[in-house]
């Protein structure tokens, strides 16, 4: 069956950053990466250049920072008080580390994933753009699976059983 939407496609793949030949992530066939096709999951660009292929065919296709997780946004990058990282009145070094990813909330409680950038003496500079904005995807890999959908997968919008999740 060829990819399309309500599909169930298995797929490994190597995602580098295409500019620097930086490796970002490998899924292998011990555990392939199932999603649901056309669910709205994933990057629109990366399902369209997947759309069609059969089991066993291979793909290579490069993303944009405008086709995947977008361009750095210079606002997105704050200076919070350092008060804002007070635990029981004592500032929390184990977390608020400089490259290290902290969540947060925004002040309507939505979580938010931010890497410190730096700590001052009033202020911690934090990056709130997504990890891979600004980059240029290059993803190769194999179709391993595709199959029709279950009635369950399709109410629940994701894969269930192997590579999906488990209840």
């Amino acid at each position: 069956m060829n990819i399309e939407k309500d599909a169930v496609v298995g797929i490994t793949y190597t995602l580098k950053e295409a500019n620097s030949g930086e490796l970002v992530e490998t899924v292998t066939e011990a555990q392939p990466f199932y999603f649901l096709f056309g669910s709205g999951n994933l990057l629109d660009d990366f399902e369209e250049q997947l759309q069609g292929n059969l089991a066993g065919e291979a793909f290579d296709f490069q993303l944009s920072p405008e086709r995947a997780y977008g361009l750095m946004d210079a606002e997105a990058v704050v200076d919070l008080p350092v008060s804002a990282f007070m635990i029981q009145g004592r500032f929390a070094e184990e977390f608020v580390k400089e490259g290290e990813t902290i969540q947060m909330q925004d002040p309507e409680g939505n979580a938010l994933a931010g890497k410190v950038v730096k700590r001052g003496l009033e202020t911690v500079t934090i990056d709130f753009n997504h990890p891979m904005a600004g980059k240029h995807l290059h993803f190769t890999g194999t179709v391993v699976e595709v199959r029709a959908a279950t009635e369950e997968e399709l109410d629940h919008g994701h894969v269930h059983g192997p590579g999906g999740h488990h209840h």
